[in-house]
């Protein structure tokens, strides 16, 4: 939940799986609209595991073992190396077809296939240059760590190419803001009709994660240690502050995890984690109200 732009005007729409609304001081133009359109298509076209025609589905299917490479890969492989570095190797985007074994499928059949399996070691199967992305095996991305903090980003620069002034791009918990400050409410992950604090956000990103989101089943969420291949026990909802959004919604993922904290202070970011007992962390210098003791 945040605070609207004063006077402002709010285009609302789903893409990838997810309610939108960007906040502008004026409507956005049809011509900003399509501009939108076609960058949040062409993200989708290239990484969504969930649609046949993907880049990411040709490799998973087997269909290709390579696939010209998404103008997206590098920063966000990149970032996905630091991730890895910081959790030990919690956080990996070749946890796809882990998920899928428990029912996050494409066809989002919901039901486990088996046991808990760890992703594959990615280093030793995903490689990409300047012209493709490949595999050495059968393998499925899912960059949902970092993803939607992508796009959100991405969304943002077109907006902004069409307006000047006050911007908001919401993408249900992953936020990024310019101009005016914007105070967002963090959401208790037991309970939507509460905050346990709340943080302004000024010229930059806020990402929210949480196991009560993409949940299904009996403990089974989305949230999974790559490792083990099982969903997370210990944390039921992070926060994150950052520059970007990518940046944020990368932090947010790693705050599940031991080096979480760590990777947060080396880029000089701020976050609130809640434990599944209710206790509640948050880095120091965080400038935001925390309503729960930890």
């Amino acid at each position: 939940m945040s605070t609207p732009i004063a006077t402002g005007s709010t285009w609302a729409f789903d893409a990838i799986g997810t309610s939108w609304a960007i906040e502008t001081a004026h409507p956005l133009s049809s011509v900003a609209r399509d501009a939108v359109s076609s960058v949040v298509e062409r993200f989708d076209r290239e990484w969504s595991r969930f649609r046949d025609d993907s880049l990411v589905s040709a490799l998973s299917e087997g269909r290709a073992a390579s696939v010209p490479v998404p103008d997206d890969a590098d920063a966000m492989f990149s970032l996905y190396r630091e991730l890895d570095a910081a959790t030990s190797g919690a956080v990996n985007p070749l946890v796809g077809d882990a998920l899928a074994r428990l029912g996050y499928d494409a066809r989002l059949t919901l039901a486990p296939g088996g046991d808990p399996q760890p992703a594959p070691s990615w280093h030793d199967v995903l490689t990409w240059d300047a012209e493709r992305v490949s595999v050495a095996t059968r393998a499925t991305i899912d960059v949902g760590a970092l993803g939607k903090g992508r796009l959100v980003d991405l969304v943002l620069d077109v907006v902004r190419r069409f307006v000047d002034g006050d911007v908001v791009v919401d993408a249900s918990g992953d936020l990024a803001a310019r101009g005016t400050p914007v105070r967002v409410g963090l959401e208790h992950p037991f309970d939507p009709t509460l905050a346990i604090g709340v943080v302004t956000v000024t010229d930059g990103a806020l990402c929210a994660s949480a196991i009560n989101r993409r949940a299904w089943g009996d403990g089974l969420h989305h949230v999974l240690d790559a490792r083990t291949g099982a969903p997370v026990r210990a944390y039921a909802a992070t926060w994150a502050l950052a520059e970007t959004a990518m940046r944020a919604d990368a932090l947010a993922t790693a705050l599940f995890f031991d080096g979480g904290p760590e990777l947060a202070a080396s880029w000089n970011a701020h976050w609130v984690r809640m434990r599944t007992d209710g206790r509640v962390e948050w880095s120091p210098g965080f400038s935001g109200e925390i309503f729960s003791s930890p």
